[in-house]
């Protein structure tokens, strides 16, 4: 497998310049991502793209990796810190979460959003609540 730590630095440096071809290519064709603004998820690249697409049309978010822990289950977790504005420069939110991935044959296979309270993901992470 790639080298974990390379390939997350990779994949939120290119999110947070908005490189969408540059992430996408570090990720598997059926790879499953958590609609963090939306709710619920989306599967494969052209969803992602899609995804993006819209969240960066009313928001600007950027994440940056604070720490990165290799699970046994072959799962990695990272912490990151987690800055949403309005389009304006607002502030919506400021915070640390953890995502949590999961890789196949060296590329982004999964990626969920672990919350401080459980739930089904089914409603869009509190960042973006303040839309």
């Amino acid at each position: 497998m790639a080298n974990t730590q390379t390939l997350i630095a990779q994949a939120y440096s290119a999110f947070n310049n908005r490189d969408i071809d540059g992430a996408l290519a570090l990720m598997s064709e059926g790879v499953s991502w958590p609609k963090a603004s939306e709710g619920g998820s989306v599967i494969g690249k052209e969803e992602i793209r899609a995804y993006w697409t819209r969240q960066w049309a009313e928001f600007d978010p950027h994440v940056d990796p604070m720490e990165v822990i290799d699970r046994e289950d072959g799962k990695t977790d990272v912490r990151v810190h987690q800055l949403v504005k309005s389009l304006g420069g607002e502030v919506l939110s400021d915070s640390e979460v953890w995502h949590v991935y999961t890789f196949e044959k060296g590329l982004i296979e999964r990626m969920t959003l672990k919350e401080a309270k459980s739930g089904s993901g089914a409603a869009p992470s509190a960042a973006f609540a303040k839309h």
